[in-house]
């Protein structure tokens, strides 16, 4: 056992200080028990808390840090940028550079706007797609999480429903009375509220790749369904990509799935670790902002130069290495790792892995449905990579695809606490919740790789017996 006792003792004085000692839910480890890590440095693909201990970083500041902590070009940039002032309230030419590098790359983005976090960009392409097309109705879908807007805070998934808060008090029936709430990744249900609804719609909103009830793969029929109903119904169609930019590959989900959304939000690698935020889209959607247009939103912090700065050097050595190849298939090599030990452990588990996000799920007994071919590797469905493995307790070969929140929530948290725990211990971090996402970064090594699919090995034993 790891001694935590500076972690403890500093937890427990924020705890006086703060609400529930943390400043974002998930951090409290509601999820798996316990109390959470206080963390001192990182430092390529490692963490180091207060207590002196060393973790392989799986959470990446939920993200962000796909080149690694403290990357040195990024600090470089951002101390560069911080001894010229640190914000200025006023344009600066690291807002020109980093838009073009957006737009650059990813097909669907002709203009952006820049704010301070996944949550305002959410809000403000909602805000902008109901300006746009002078209609109220959003669709949100169960399971997706958009930040902590009012009109988007329900069945969100993640700590939401981890805390057993799915619709937070303080969300008025007023705020929430304009969205039409749907299953994630049901074709039927999409179109029946078309049928319904479809000329007071002003936008759907979704995660093509969910990210916060576990890795969920948005289906190839599912995605085109949606952008078919939401052009003939003249609907905005927004891809929620704070997570998954540049995360399933460069031009992020979008661009790998052949779908043009109107307008895309952004987030975390484009910060480079720093707080960011963007929406961007079609040009006659995005003249629709002020002082173009006539829909308000503003931010005194938003385009400042630091955060500026470590997204431009993020990308820059993003475009010069091009990893992302790499990266997938060390998170391919983690996925099957991982099924393999769970298998020979009898522990039914089931990986859905695309880019460098994967989920470990594991899964209950009546969950398990006999497959007589074991799935390896990724395979394709529309252009949309589906990877999903199963094993059971029986030790036969099994399938059984994560979906949707219906599936994802069924899965057995207890045991999934029991195994991060434990690969805490030797020396491996893991997101605190059954229900988030873990990331490959391109500094994490075939070598620690290896090391961590033989900890889990040992763990699954353990959790076997």
């Amino acid at each position: 056992m790891l001694n935590h006792e500076n972690s403890h003792t500093i937890f427990n004085n924020a705890r006086n200080l703060i609400p529930g000692g943390v400043n974002s839910p998930a951090r409290a480890f509601g999820a798996v028990g316990g109390e959470p890590i206080v963390f001192d440095r990182g430092e390529g693909a490692y963490l180091y808390d207060v207590d002196g201990n060393k973790y392989v970083d799986y959470v990446q500041s939920w993200g962000p840090m796909i080149l690694g902590h403290a990357h040195p070009r990024v600090i470089a940039a951002i101390q560069a940028a911080a001894v010229k002032g640190t914000s200025f309230g006023a344009p600066t030419l690291l807002e020109n550079t980093l838009a073009q590098m957006v737009i650059d790359t990813v097909p669907s983005i002709e203009k952006i706007r820049f704010v301070n976090s996944g949550t305002e960009a959410t809000m403000s392409a909602i805000r902008l797609a109901r300006g746009f097309t002078g209609r109220k109705k959003i669709i949100k879908f169960i399971g997706n999480y958009h930040g902590h807007v009012d009109s988007l805070l329900v069945a969100a998934g993640s700590s939401a429903a981890t805390l057993g808060v799915p619709n937070s008090p303080g969300v008025t029936e007023g705020t929430i009375q304009d969205t039409i709430l749907l299953p994630y990744n049901n074709v039927e249900a999409l179109k029946n509220a078309f049928h319904s609804a479809g000329k007071e719609i002003a936008a759907a909103i979704v995660e093509p790749v969910a990210g916060n009830m576990g890795c969920v793969v948005g289906s190839s029929n599912f995605l085109y369904e949606l952008r078919h109903l939401t052009q003939e119904n003249g609907a905005v169609l927004i891809f929620d990509e704070v997570m998954s930019g540049w995360r399933v590959g460069k031009s992020g989900a979008g661009a790998r799935f052949s779908l043009v959304p109107d307008i895309t939000t952004l987030g975390k690698v484009i910060g480079g670790g720093l707080p960011v935020g963007a929406y961007g889209g079609r040009a006659d959607i995005m003249d629709n902002i002020l002082p173009k247009g006539k829909v308000f939103q503003a931010g005194t912090l938003s385009g400042n130069p630091l955060a500026m700065a470590a997204g431009v050097a993020t990308l820059r050595v993003l475009n010069e290495s091009d990893p992302f190849a790499a990266i997938e298939r060390k998170a391919a090599m983690l996925a099957e790792g991982l099924e393999d030990a769970a298998r020979d452990a009898k522990i039914p588990a089931a990986i859905e892995q695309i880019g460098s996000m994967m989920t470990l799920f594991f899964l209950t007994e009546q969950d398990n449905k006999i497959d007589q071919h074991r799935m390896s590797g990724t395979t394709f469905n529309g252009g949309i990579v589906e990877r999903s493995t199963a094993t059971s307790s029986t030790g036969g070969c099994f399938s059984s695809k994560i979906t949707d929140w219906e599936s994802a929530s069924r899965c057995d948290t207890n045991r999934y606490a029991n195994f991060f725990w434990n690969m805490l211990d030797r020396g491996f971090y893991f997101p605190c919740s059954q229900f988030e996402t873990f990331f490959m970064s391109a500094v994490i090594t075939e070598k620690e790789i290896n090391q961590t699919i033989d900890a889990a090995a040992e763990v699954f034993k353990l959790l076997s017996l």
